[in-house]
Formats: C-alpha cells, structure tokens, sequence
C-alpha cells in the first residue's frame, strides 16, 4: 500500500456543489450504486477502518462527502444511485447533486466508478459512463465484492466488461475486494497518475497492472 493515501481525513460534507470546498486543486471522485461497497473501497485504499461510514442500508450516502489528502489533492466520496426505496423527490435531488459535481466541477481529474462484479453495467452504471464520456472524463472501474465469485467467475467477468467497453478507451478496469484487500495498488497506480504524484509518494512495490477497458 502506498502509505500517502493513509493521511487522509474528512473535510466536509455538502449537500450541493455550491457547498463544496473553492474549486481548485485537484480531485478524484468514487461513485457507484447504492452498496456496491463504496465506503469499504474508500476505506482500504486509504488503510483506515472508519474513514468514510459503511452501512448495511443501501442509500445512506446522500452527501458529497470530501476527504482531504493534502492542500491540494481530495477523494470524494459521492451519493450513491440507483436506490430505490427512498422517496423519488430525494432520489431525484442525490442525482442532481452528483450530475451538477460530474458536469460542473472543475478541478475533477477522474472518477472511480464501483460495480458489484455479480451485477455491472447497469441502467445508471452505463449513465454514468456516458456522462463521463461527453465530458471527458477519465474513468476507472472497480469490479467490486470480488471475492463473492471463484477466481475464474471473478476474471470472466472482468474480460466480458472490457469487451463491451472495448470501444471506450478512457475507461480502465480492475478486479477489487475490500474484504480480501485485493486491487488496492493496482488502483492506487491510478489515483497516483491522476494526483500527479511523483516517484517519491509510492511504495517500493505497487504490483499489477491496470486492465485497459
């Protein structure tokens, strides 16, 4: 693990963008449907047990929640989508909130789109994809809960999503399991290109490589 993730910490949360920290500096931001384990991503890729709150209710996660590396450098963890038993006017304002932050923002380098690997490339998956696209965006997916499928489930589904996203060069894709701590520097490869980390922020060995989608 790349030991400057850990210094990570909560900043503060926002129901609308115009709340979130001034528009400078440079972050990455991690969306995904309700409990495709996106807390528990956030979580072990920063090696800290509570830093974002995971939660057995899907749809718990209806800020912008920001967490701050350095001066310069934030994770942002954004509200879950696709949940359905909430009331529509609330689901409806989660999904304005997370379009105006895709769309609007403009120190956003990357977004780390998470997936359940037993259900990806969903209705809103793909939404979100497209959204990424039209504003070019770099995405990377983190086929999550990978240790709920055998080894050889876990890489064909991995091959059947890079082929239909054959086409999308700008979008890379990995395996993940935050249980069994799988992808962790392999997505950190990621996170250090697009905070424009040098040599001297990562680890000796960050192992793996990134699966071009």
């Amino acid at each position: 693990m790349n030991p400057y993730y850990r210094r990570a910490s909560f900043l503060k949360s926002a129901a609308r963008l115009n709340q979130s920290p001034p528009d400078q500096g440079t972050e990455v931001a991690f969306a995904g449907r309700s409990n495709a384990g996106k807390s528990s991503a956030l979580n072990a890729l920063c090696g800290q047990k509570s830093l974002a709150r995971a939660s057995k209710t899907p749809g718990r996660t209806q800020l912008l929640n920001f967490f701050e590396l350095d001066e310069e450098r934030r994770l942002v963890d954004l509200p879950g989508y696709g949940y359905a038993k909430v009331a529509e006017a609330v689901k409806q304002q989660w999904q304005k909130s997370l379009a105006d932050y895709v769309q609007n923002r403009q120190c956003l380098r990357g977004l780390i789109l998470l997936m359940d690997i037993r259900h990806p490339l969903k209705p809103f998956d793909l939404q979100m994809l497209q959204w990424n696209t039209h504003h070019g965006l770099p995405t990377h997916i983190l086929l999550t809960k990978a240790d709920k499928l055998k080894s050889g489930a876990g890489k064909s589904t991995l091959l059947k999503v890079r082929r239909e996203l054959s086409d999308r060069p700008e979008i890379t894709i990995q395996l993940f399991s935050a249980l069994k701590h799988k992808g962790i520097d392999e997505c950190h490869q990621v996170l250090d290109i697009w905070f424009d980390l040098g040599n001297e922020t990562v680890s000796a060995d960050d192992g793996g490589e990134t699966e071009q989608g």
